[in-house]
C-alpha cells in the first residue's frame, strides 16, 4: 500500500514517486495551495496539493485532521527559506498526484502536540492519546524489551506457552 512511510522520506527521494499513509497532523489553507502534515510512526512529511487537479484538490479541501490519508505524489525539493531543519523530511515536500481518505474522523477532543493535558483526558480518550509522539516512544521501548527478554529465554532453551 505504501512505498515509504512519512517520517523516513527525505532529499534521497528527490523526483521519485512515492506513496504514504498517515494521519493528517495538520492541514493548511494558503489560499489556491492546500499544505497537509501526515504523520505516520515514523514522523512528518509535507504533502502540497495544487489546484491543477480539479478532483484531488477537491478531496484535499474536505480533509480535516486525524483522517486517514494514502498520499501518492513526487518528491521535490522545498523552496529555498522554506525548509525545516528539525525534521527528516524537513528539505523536501510531496506534490500530490492522488489522494484517498481511507478513512474520516472526528474532531479530535485534543491536539496531539498538547503539552499540557489532564491525565483524565488522556485516559479517557486513550486511543487518541497512544498517537502522541511519547507514548509511542514509550510503546517501542516496551515492544523492544520484551523482544530482548523473549530472545534472551529462546536463547536458554525456554519455551513460551
Amino acid at each position: 500500500m505504501r512505498t515509504q512511510y512519512c517520517g523516513l522520506v527525505s532529499a534521497a527521494y528527490l523526483d521519485q514517486i512515492v506513496t504514504l499513509c498517515g494521519w493528517v497532523h495538520r492541514r493548511r489553507d494558503h489560499g489556491g495551495v492546500i499544505f497537509i502534515d501526515l504523520r505516520d510512526r515514523e514522523g512528518l512529511v509535507q504533502v502540497v496539493c495544487d489546484p491543477d487537479r480539479p478532483e484531488m484538490f477537491q478531496v484535499a479541501e474536505s480533509v480535516r485532521n486525524e483522517f486517514v490519508l494514502k498520499i501518492t505524489g513526487k518528491v521535490r525539493r522545498r523552496p529555498a527559506g522554506t525548509e525545516n531543519s528539525q525534521l527528516v523530511s524537513g528539505e523536501i515536500e510531496v506534490l500530490c498526484h492522488e489522494i484517498e481518505v481511507l478513512n474520516v474522523s472526528a474532531t479530535p477532543p485534543f491536539q496531539l502536540d498538547e503539552e499540557n493535558l489532564s491525565e483524565t483526558t488522556r485516559l479517557t480518550h486513550r486511543v487518541i492519546d497512544l498517537r502522541r509522539p511519547q507514548m509511542q516512544k514509550n510503546m517501542i521501548l516496551r515492544y523492544r524489551t520484551a523482544m530482548a527478554f523473549r530472545r534472551f529465554l529462546d536463547a536458554q532453551g525456554f519455551i513460551d506457552i
